[in-house]
């Protein structure tokens, strides 16, 4: 199975969820969605996975950046376009194990998850 993480490289969060991989020696590929873009049918799959208000980080510099019209009127279809135009929206890491996806990190969560996979 390939893991793969989904980011922008200079995100401290990811950072720390690529020190833990590393350090639990559980091989995965880097996807910057900054570099390498983001497809409509995986936001669409993830959005169908886990659902687009986990997906929005409203926390984000990118988020808070827009209008209140555009924070407050929020629905799905103008949630996919805002993260699809500007991916930094999208929260970090989403780390894809093939058969489910994780969003955040938080190391009990990776530990279940991936712990025996190496």
């Amino acid at each position: 199975m390939t893991i793969t993480m989904y980011g922008i490289t200079n995100c401290d969060t990811i950072k720390k969820a690529r020190v833990w991989l590393e350090s639990h020696d559980v091989a995965y590929r880097f996807h910057d969605y900054r570099v390498e873009g983001l497809g409509a049918d995986r936001l669409d799959g993830w959005s169908g996975n886990v659902g687009w208000e986990i997906l929005l980080n409203k926390a984000s510099t990118t988020f808070r950046e827009l209008s209140d019209t555009d924070r407050l009127s929020l629905d799905e279809n103008k949630a996919k376009a805002l993260m699809l135009a500007k991916p930094t929206m999208i929260k970090r890491p989403v780390l894809d194990l093939g058969d489910r996806i994780l969003v955040g990190f938080k190391p009990d969560v990776y530990q279940q998850a991936v712990g025996g996979l190496k």
